[in-house]
């Protein structure tokens, strides 16, 4: 089969989304499908594609109350005709399709199956609530022309939920096989870790995180913590860090793919104190794989996969003293640290992109039905 997965953020930057697809297009190649990634490209960038990569357009980063999107040029529509043409694509999986307009202009020219699948939520604040308005209308314009539709949690299925009555299959994000347990757990050890990993701005609740560290470290001053990210709020929080005293917090930026890996098989425990606007866990079930014990904010998004004995880790960020005794006791104590990585371990199996994949591809068969009986 030969697929294009439609990216409207750019594929050469670091995002949950761009992460997926990759993911997605490895398992597709190694099962023999003939997969494509179609996204924008990347400002300031001249060479070719990387192989089984179409770009299409050009790219422009602005702001969104859901993090930094990419908006393609609407001058790229003869490009697009040309493309579609030349592929002879049996199914298109569009990815984010409320982002314009990337999506949008492949849609309304594609004469095969088209599938859509959502991943982010939209944070419950006026902003947003204004943002909203505007793609409300554009995601259901959109809607005539999807085959299949999907959504990696039920959070993530609010917005087309609300704007249509058909079904929408709920497929989790997957984690792919490099995140893995280290050799041996250690939960002796006389100095601890702390880690976060993910984008510096305030939905992510870090400043949350460090008051609540300052208090933990007071307590127990053999405890690091690293903060992995880049954002707009980074000067802000390196303020409040050195305002707080705390001399033991590192900002290490941006990191490598490897090194993130090395982090979580290495560090003592992940926190993800985001109090609000996530859809799913994709930062957790990394975390999971790696055996790595987890405190995280209790939104829809984390709480959807911290289920069962998982529910542990699930706080308030807001709550000062509660977030405290939650780090401390799932950073010390060592048989309910024991418990938990069991539990994570029979969680896995669902989250492995064998599993992911094999759902996708039935949701591209039932969207490749659907298309042909509209056609008859």
């Amino acid at each position: 089969m030969k697929i294009g997965l439609v990216c409207p953020y750019s594929i050469a930057k670091n995002g949950g989304v761009q992460e997926i697809v990759r993911d997605m297009q490895t398992e597709l190649l190694r099962r023999g499908h003939d997969c494509y990634i179609i996204t924008p490209r990347p400002q300031d960038h001249e060479e070719a594609p990387a192989d089984h990569v179409i770009f299409i357009g050009t790219s422009a980063d602005f702001n969104a109350p859901t993090h930094t999107v990419i908006q393609v040029s609407a001058s790229v529509n003869d490009t697009i005709n040309r493309m579609l043409e030349e592929e002879q694509f049996d199914v298109l999986h569009f990815h984010e399709p409320w982002i314009p307009m990337l999506s949008y202009q492949i849609l309304s020219r594609s004469k095969v199956p088209n599938v859509a699948t959502f991943h982010a939520k939209m944070p419950e604040d006026i902003m947003s609530r204004t943002v909203a308005r505007v793609i409300t209308p554009y995601t259901k314009a959109s809607l005539k022309y999807l085959d299949g539709l999907t959504a990696v949690s039920d959070s993530a299925a609010e917005l087309v939920c609300r704007l249509t009555d058909e079904p929408v299959a709920i497929i989790p994000n997957g984690v792919d096989t490099r995140f893995t347990p280290p050799s041996r757990f250690v939960d002796g050890r006389k100095h601890k870790t702390i880690l976060f990993v993910g984008r510096l701005d305030a939905r992510k609740g870090v400043k949350y995180l460090l008051h609540a560290f300052k208090d933990l470290s007071e307590r127990n001053p053999n405890v690091t913590l690293k903060i992995v990210g880049d954002g707009s709020e980074r000067d802000k929080l390196e303020e409040l860090a050195a305002d707080l005293g705390l001399s033991n917090v590192e900002f290490l930026g941006f990191v490598s793919d490897a090194e993130k890996i090395r982090l979580l098989q290495t560090s003592d425990l992940f926190c993800a104190p985001s109090p609000y606007g996530e859809s799913f866990g994709l930062v957790i079930i990394e975390a999971m794989a790696s055996g790595l014990v987890t405190v995280a904010g209790n939104n829809p998004g984390y709480a959807s996969v911290l289920k069962g004995l998982g529910g542990l880790s699930l706080i308030e960020p807001k709550h000062h003293d509660e977030f405290t005794r939650r780090l401390e006791l799932l950073l010390t104590e060592p048989d309910l640290r024991k418990l938990w990585r069991q539990w994570a371990a029979r969680e896995m199996p669902k989250y492995s992109y064998k599993q992911i994949v094999d759902q996708y591809l039935e949701v591209y068969k039932k969207a490749i039905a659907h298309h042909h009986d509209s056609e008859s």
